[in-house]
């Protein structure tokens, strides 16, 4: 079993309960345990600006899926959800990516692990800061260290 940390995010339709429902299938999941799950976020949209603004989450997991079957996972919970996958950093349904999975260092067409721009946005930070302060980044950062190095103007968390 190995420790994998999943973004949630979500903007159409009722976010908060796709977030919910999402991380409902995420616990369901053969042979993986969802050990933690952060706060609800709200953030602004990144990329493209003219969109509802997102709310954000994060999971920690335990699992014995092979990160190419966890991603294959997450797909088809965001098919199920009705994820169309349209325009690049537009609104969407749900969006489930894949961080970092433990002792995981990958780089392939269809995955690049731990992922490339997460230490960049706040809105997989926020949540992420809340269930694993300590995890180092690419970069060597902590979360929590870089989060503080972050614009987090526009992000709040929900009650």
């Amino acid at each position: 079993m190995t420790l994998a940390y999943v973004a949630l995010g979500s903007n159409l339709g009722d976010p908060q309960q796709q977030l919910l429902a999402a991380m409902d299938a995420l616990a369901s999941l053969a042979d993986t345990r969802l050990l933690r799950r952060s706060r609800l976020y709200r953030t602004p949209p990144w990329g493209v600006l003219e969109q509802p603004p997102f709310i954000n989450a994060a999971v920690e997991l335990d699992t014995g899926l092979s990160p190419h079957a966890l991603l294959d996972a997450l797909l088809i919970i965001e098919q199920r959800a009705g994820r169309v996958r349209g325009e690049r950093n537009g609104p969407r349904v749900l969006d489930l990516d894949l961080l970092h999975v433990d002792g995981v260092q990958l780089d392939d067409a269809r995955l690049t692990l731990p992922h490339p721009r997460m230490a960049e946005r706040a809105f997989v930070l926020l949540p992420l800061h809340d269930i694993a302060p300590t995890l180092r980044l690419p970069d060597q950062h902590t979360v929590a260290e870089r989060l503080g190095m972050l614009d987090l103007a526009g992000c709040e968390r929900l009650p």
